[in-house]
């Protein structure tokens, strides 16, 4: 039998619980100014959200919509500071209770897992199958049903005022984009009348995506007994018989339509291990991972575009390359990273374990951190003889020629030429 928590709600609205909350909502984003003005009355505004909470008068505040055409189209959804404030003294008292129940191959937004993780365990059991069930849920952060979500979430928790938190941020989530589905039991109006949707970009909407999927991560695992891991909506399945993966298929979208949710039928199909893989940021290959050409194109258009066009400071495009590196250097792309920084303004003369912008000598132009200066004018440099242009970037006599080629057999890939 589930244990179900209560009185948990003061440990959630406390001042010192709120306090540390706003601390971790303002990492990174100080600059916002909803943070600084939060925290530029840090304590009266502590307090006053602390009132709210107790008397139980707090209520979300309106979205910042933000439409993204890119990798695809979606709509971010920003909180005000005060509600992301609440958002994290929120789930640091109640995901703690979920995650006991988490499975181990759940890797989206906990604590110690990841994206990485998630490619490294896939690979395993790739190379101990023959055939996988890709899976995707069709729009499935607009088609969260907020009922069924709440059920779930008071399965684990009996305290009546944290209850009362959790609806309120839910019932606030902004109109997301309409999914009309019909599942069995539906009559006409069944999807104009239920709430559904949960804000992208939202902490506790990372949170319940998790506890909203959690039923399907104990039902492969337990009743189907399949090798299975999930990272928000993208799940897999393996086995080498691909008759069992069509059964598990039709199983799993069964149960996904017990909680109105439905594959998406284009992303969702049986294929051959052996084959190359899309799979969070990698295409994976039986001697190796590469990065997407459109990852390594939308990073270095989005340099180009917001450095030398001024929008981003210095700093802010530093911390962007170091964490496109990061990820970058889980692929085989050392030849890639080299080609990248070469043909741009960030000077490449590093080796592997050194950072972007690191140079074992600056030369004449660059900072002592190996970055060439942001120009004025089209100027040409007497020792390199590159040409820099009024946009910043270097002109090599090849510039990019040859950068981007692809991996055979394995379409949309960027070949690493180590």
């Amino acid at each position: 039998m589930v244990s179900r928590h209560p009185d948990l709600f003061d440990r959630i609205a406390e001042f010192g619980a709120l306090m540390q909350a706003a601390r971790r909502a303002v990492r990174g984003k100080r600059g916002k100014p909803g943070a600084a003005a939060f925290m530029a009355g840090l304590e009266t505004e502590v307090l006053r959200l602390e009132r709210e909470l107790q008397t139980q008068t707090w209520r979300p505040g309106h979205y910042v919509e933000i439409e993204l055409f890119v990798p695809k189209h979606r709509i971010v959804s920003a909180a005000p500071f005060r509600d992301r404030v609440v958002h994290h003294a929120l789930c640091a008292v109640v995901e703690p209770i979920f995650e006991r129940g988490f499975i181990f191959d759940s890797y989206a937004n906990r604590t110690g897992k990841g994206t990485h993780k998630a490619v490294g365990r896939y690979e395993r059991y790739r190379d101990r199958h023959r055939h996988v069930l890709r899976c995707d849920i069709f729009r499935y952060f607009p088609a969260i049903d907020h009922e069924i979500l709440k059920a779930d979430l008071q399965r684990r928790i009996a305290c009546p005022r944290t209850l009362w938190l959790l609806d309120a941020v839910i019932d606030g989530s902004n109109p997301q984009e309409p999914v009309h589905l019909y599942y069995p039991g539906d009559d006409l109006l069944t999807p104009l009348t239920l709430r559904r949707g949960l804000p992208i970009g939202n902490l506790t909407s990372q949170f319940f995506a998790n506890v909203y999927l959690d039923s399907l991560d104990h039902f492969a695992k337990e009743v189907l007994h399949a090798p299975y891991l999930r990272y928000v909506d993208d799940f897999a399945l393996f086995d080498d018989d691909p008759e069992i993966l069509a059964e598990w298929h039709q199983r799993v979208a069964a149960h996904l339509a017990r909680r109105r949710l439905s594959l998406h039928p284009h992303k969702t199909q049986i294929v051959s291990t052996e084959a190359p893989a899309t799979f969070l940021g990698f295409v994976l290959l039986p001697g190796g991972r590469r990065l997407p050409e459109e990852n390594v194109r939308r990073f270095r258009n989005r340099l180009r575009d917001r450095y030398h066009a001024g929008s981003v400071d210095l700093d802010r495009a530093m911390r962007h390359i170091r964490s496109w590196v990061a990820h970058a250097a889980h692929a085989d792309s050392w030849r890639l990273r080299e080609a990248v920084f070469r043909d741009a303004v960030f000077d490449p003369s590093r080796r592997p374990g050194r950072s972007p912008a690191a140079s074992s000598a600056a030369a004449p132009g660059t900072t002592t951190h190996g970055i060439c200066a942001r120009p004025t004018a089209t100027t040409t440099h007497r020792t390199t003889e590159t040409t820099i242009s009024a946009s910043g970037l270097p002109r090599h006599p090849a510039a990019g020629a040859g950068v981007f080629t692809e991996t055979p057999g394995a379409q949309g890939c960027v070949q690493d030429r180590s």
